[in-house]
């Protein structure tokens, strides 16, 4: 044995230490990084609420272009320029924003409100995602127009302007193999006097509701094979009375009875394109569709493009038949795959809540779609020569013929009480400036047109002024 010193025993941890040190030495630099992202986030967070206070300032032009929409929203208000104009680039009025909702439905289709409580709603503060009360407001209910009178009788009470609209059921007819057949549902909005040729679009939406009919028997068929059986009765009754059932009325249906445990289930599982009790409708072409809005007045907007299976195939063919628009905006934001669509078609963008009323059931609220301030100029500059052809048209025909059937056509979507509101009226021109000055404002009535139209009734005495009007 040599004089060297004996090696120093080696440590050895037993495998469960190590593990346990790895193990904390991972937890600390876990924690050192968690701290770090803590920290990071904090700083955005002040970042955020610095941010809250500078609104971002409106360029001159959604200054000039807000102040266009709150005189076209506002007719009979004095509203300047520059009172109220929105920071952040969105529309506002003389009492705050103005709020546009373009896209909602009433009991007259499938939708859960009457129109009278579907105006109350618009006005009503406090909405869940949108503060303020909406100031206009367009009725589209499914293939009819039945609500519009009451939605504008009930609107005269709380200042809220509607917009006469229906949204047409249609389907797009592939030109090509590859292509296949699908719904398209096409947004008609009118001017204050509706459409100018009202019995040929009226022609149209009764042969599709006829059709509704027929579709919803058939669903019935389909769900009594599925053991899932219905009564008509019970599903007319869910529609109302001269109400066209849907699938939605159908769907409802199935919830009541015990079938599905929401109308969500009812149309993932069943009612959807093509499901297990699904039925086609009689629904006319697309193109034919738009066609017909644009001889009869209105503005043809495609509803919810993202629902279509081949969008740019249908926006392309609808373009072709005079489209102006298509719906972009929504409550979660801006569709950008569907803006620039519509930039590549030269199409108005816009945008609406598709509101029913279904309390909350998964669905946006009214007026929750926040539209740009230069969107709605767009819509509204688009849409006013558009609505003024369309009435000076009805009334230049009730100029040529005074007649109470002529008259009635004027006045469908607004009565008025000329006892109460205009003790004055005596001729055709008084009616005249009645009815423009509750549709249009100051410079919209400056009108060479429409001052032609005046003198050329002039002179026309009323027929008894409570029977006509």
């Amino acid at each position: 044995m040599n004089g060297d010193a004996s090696p120093k025993p080696r440590l050895f941890l037993p495998f469960h230490s190590l593990t346990m040190v790895l193990h904390d030495a991972a937890a600390a630099a876990d924690a050192a990084e968690a701290d770090a992202g803590r920290g990071e986030e904090k700083k955005r967070r002040r970042r955020k609420r610095k941010g809250r206070g500078r609104r971002k300032k409106a360029t001159a032009e959604e200054i000039l272009a807000s102040g266009f929409v709150r005189r076209w929203a506002f007719p009979d208000a004095s509203v300047n320029d520059h009172d109220g104009d929105g920071d952040d680039g969105k529309p506002t009025g003389a009492a705050g924003r103005v709020v546009f909702e373009f896209h909602s439905h009433s009991t007259c289709s499938d939708g859960f409100l009457s129109p009278t409580v579907l105006v109350e709603r618009a006005h009503s503060k406090g909405i869940t995602m949108c503060p303020e009360q909406v100031d206009v407001l367009a009725l589209t209910d499914h293939d009819t127009m039945a609500g519009v009178a009451e939605a504008v009788e009930a609107a005269n009470k709380f200042g809220i302007r509607i917009i006469p609209g229906v949204e047409i059921s249609a389907v797009y007819s592939p030109r090509e193999e590859s292509e296949t057949e699908e719904p398209v549902h096409i947004l008609a909005y009118y001017g204050s006097c509706g459409p100018s040729q009202f019995e040929d679009l009226e022609n149209l939406l009764a042969n599709i509701r006829y059709g509704r009919y027929l579709r919803a028997e058939e669903m019935l068929v389909k769900l009594s094979k599925l053991k899932m059986p219905l009564k008509w009765e019970h599903v007319a009754k869910i529609a109302g009375d001269g109400v066209a059932p849907g699938r939605v009325h159908v769907a409802r249906a199935m919830v009541e009875s015990g079938y599905v445990e929401n109308l969500k289930q009812a149309f993932s599982r069943y009612l959807y394109d093509g499901g297990p009790a699904y039925a086609k409708g009689s629904e006319p072409f697309a193109e034919d569709v738009v066609r017909l809005i644009c001889q009869t007045g209105g503005v043809a907007t495609l509803a919810h493009p993202w629902a279509l299976k081949n969008p740019v195939v249908v926006i392309r063919s609808l373009k072709a038949s005079g489209l102006h628009a298509m719906e972009v905006y929504r409550s979660d934001g801006k569709l950008s795959g569907f803006g620039d669509l519509a930039d590549r078609y030269e199409l108005v963008k816009i945008g609406g809540s598709d509101y029913h009323g279904r309390s909350g059931q998964d669905e946006s609220d009214l007026g929750s779609v926040a539209l740009p301030v230069l969107a709605v100029y767009e819509f509204l500059k688009l849409a006013q020569p558009i609505w003024h052809i369309a009435m000076r048209d009805m009334l230049s025909m009730f100029a040529d013929e005074p007649s109470d059937i002529n008259l009635q056509k004027i006045i469908r979507f607004g009565k008025f009480n000329l006892t109460k509101e205009y003790s004055g009226v005596s001729c055709g021109k008084d009616v005249l400036d009645l009815c423009l000055s509750s549709w249009l404002n100051d410079e919209e009535r400056e009108n060479s047109e429409l001052e032609a139209i005046k003198v050329k009734l002039s002179d026309t005495v009323l027929c008894d002024r409570k029977k006509c009007l």
